[in-house]
């Protein structure tokens, strides 16, 4: 698979600037983005803090069960046997669950930490395994519950999973019925063209979603048949087992949560005196922790040596907050400036694979880490891509189009291209009609005032008429070139529609449906196969 590295706009000042290596940014990580350069001692550091994380036994017996429930494979298995080794580290990534696995990128991400595992095994030489955390413990259920797929005539469809769902609880916490799935497969089923993987996708995806009482679980099965076959091992992050585990991590974070705190405040500053927009709110009296009570996932903060939310519903000493987590450990939570301390606290992590938004709010954490006696790890962005299919690819090079342009300036050229099929010049004749109205109008308007003042308003409202059906002929005849040319048009939409949905980047809007449904799944071993560095590029291929 050859892909052609094109620039994608990005919203990350921070991160683009981590993946260039400048020098503002550079001072804000551990390591930067030359991996290669860092990867040996980081291992050798690893190998030096082996004390300072979750017993490996204990952490492959919970993932073996958790595994064996949703991604029941030997060759994960096996990943789970190597990570109990001695001198055996970790290539991480994760995402929020979402319908359907949510839009493309999450698909490449989980392909970035397997290609990453592989590509650090080779260089040390010692066994790396790949680990994908679900973040089933995030609360915006509007956020994941929906997908899109392109409809026949190319527009973009919103698959939206029904049902009312109350609070705010973590989104691998929220039952979802059997019929609620029915009604999102038999949308994919109407929505997917006939092709020769349809029978067998549907096939899957409904076995997959009966199996499944809520979102990360559906989420889980589904990587599980994309990945597993590569040995990525599955874990989620609200899992109430995974939660004992994590028991002794939330017990320190409590303990050390001003030091901690005071850790953060100062990563902001640092952030801030680099120049940068604040990636994510570092609140001066936040405690950077979640407590889920009675269903609602509640933020804490620390105030006179009480930890509370901001609502008042909650209220804990220290102790009192510490004697709840050892009684109910599944009902503490990270949240984004904590989980990287605990995923360090699990995994012996070599290097972690972020999107854009997450490698900008690591460059909070890093006092953090240090506090904590931990190391911020070697940071990858993951894998980004555009899929052009050779219709649209044909289509490009029929109207000249470049990536860029389409891009940044395919309404432009779209309304340029239109403009010289025709030598009747809308704009022009139109123009030139009202200029020549006016002309003969106004002097006439000003005359029938004279004779009576009446006759101005009725002029002045005769105006207003006349421009209108102007305004209506000029619309009616652009709709008519638009008609006449309306298959060259439909070309200009369907690539717009491809590459750039919405206005947005591919990946971060189709769902891989599509592509499994038109191509298969042995594209996917092959971005994995093709992608050894992790530079931040950017990568159009076809398929």
């Amino acid at each position: 698979m050859k892909g052609i590295t094109e620039a994608l706009r990005s919203g990350s000042k921070l991160a683009e600037d981590y993946i260039c290596t400048a020098d503002a940014a550079r001072s804000l990580y551990e390591y930067d983005i030359r991996w290669e350069n860092g990867l040996h001692a980081r291992a050798e550091w690893l190998k030096q803090s082996e004390h300072t994380r979750v017993d490996r036994h204990e952490l492959a017996s919970y993932l073996r069960i958790y595994n064996k429930r949703v991604n029941n494979h030997d060759h994960v298995h096996a990943s789970i046997t190597r990570l109990v080794e001695e001198n055996a580290w970790v290539v991480t990534g994760g995402q929020q669950s979402g319908l359907l696995t949510g839009p493309l990128f999450v698909i490449y991400k989980a392909a970035s930490v397997v290609a990453a595992a592989r590509e650090a095994e080779k260089q040390l030489k010692h066994p790396v395994v790949p680990v994908f955390w679900i973040a089933g413990e995030d609360h915006d259920w509007d956020e994941v519950n929906h997908t899109y797929l392109p409809e026949p005539q190319g527009d973009m469809r919103k698959v939206k999973l029904q049902g009312h769902f109350t609070g705010r609880d973590s989104v691998s916490h929220v039952q979802v019925k059997r019929e609620q799935w029915e009604h999102v497969l038999k949308q994919v089923e109407h929505l997917l063209p006939d092709t020769i993987y349809k029978p067998g996708l549907i096939k899957q995806l409904t076995e997959i979603h009966r199996a499944s009482s809520n979102l990360s679980d559906a989420f889980a099965r589904i990587i599980s048949a994309l990945f597993a076959s590569s040995g990525l091992i599955l874990m989620d992050a609200a899992d109430p087992e995974l939660r004992k585990l994590e028991q002794p991590v939330f017990a320190r974070m409590i303990q050390q949560n001003a030091s901690l705190r005071t850790s953060y405040l100062q990563g902001a500053s640092l952030v801030d005196q680099a120049g940068y927009a604040m990636p994510a709110e570092v609140a001066e009296d936040g405690a950077n922790l979640f407590y889920i009570h009675e269903g609602v996932r509640l933020l804490l903060t620390l105030k006179e040596n009480l930890y509370q939310d901001r609502k008042g519903l909650v209220s804990f000493t220290e102790e009192r907050l510490l004697q709840e987590l050892k009684q109910h450990p599944e009902r503490f939570s990270n949240n984004v400036l904590t989980r990287p301390l605990m995923q360090d606290s699990l995994l012996p992590v070599a290097a972690a694979i972020l999107g854009h938004g997450e490698i900008a709010y690591w460059g909070l954490t890093r006092e953090a880490f240090r506090s904590f006696g931990l190391q911020m790890p070697i940071l990858l962005p993951r894998l980004s891509f555009t899929i052009l299919e050779d219709v649209h690819d044909k289509h490009m090079q029929q109207y000249g189009l470049t990536f860029q342009e389409v891009q940044y300036h395919l309404q432009d050229k779209k309304e340029k291209w239109l403009a010289q099929q025709e030598t009747f010049q809308v704009d022009e004749q139109f123009t030139q009609v009202r200029e020549q109205f006016m002309t003969l109008y106004r002097p006439l308007l000003e005359q029938v005032a004279e004779l009576h003042p009446g006759l101005s308003r009725i002029g002045e409202a005769n105006l207003v008429k006349i421009h209108g059906q102007i305004q209506y002929l000029e619309r009616q005849t652009r709709r008519a070139i638009e008609d006449k040319h309306a298959v060259s048009l439909r070309h200009w939409n369907g690539i717009q529609h491809a590459l750039f949905p919405m206005g947005k980047p591919q990946e971060r809007v189709h769902n891989a449906l599509y592509y499994l449904n038109r191509y298969g799944t042995h594209w996917i071993e092959e971005l994995i196969q093709a992608s050894a560095e992790f530079k931040g590029q950017h990568q159009v291929i076809r398929l």
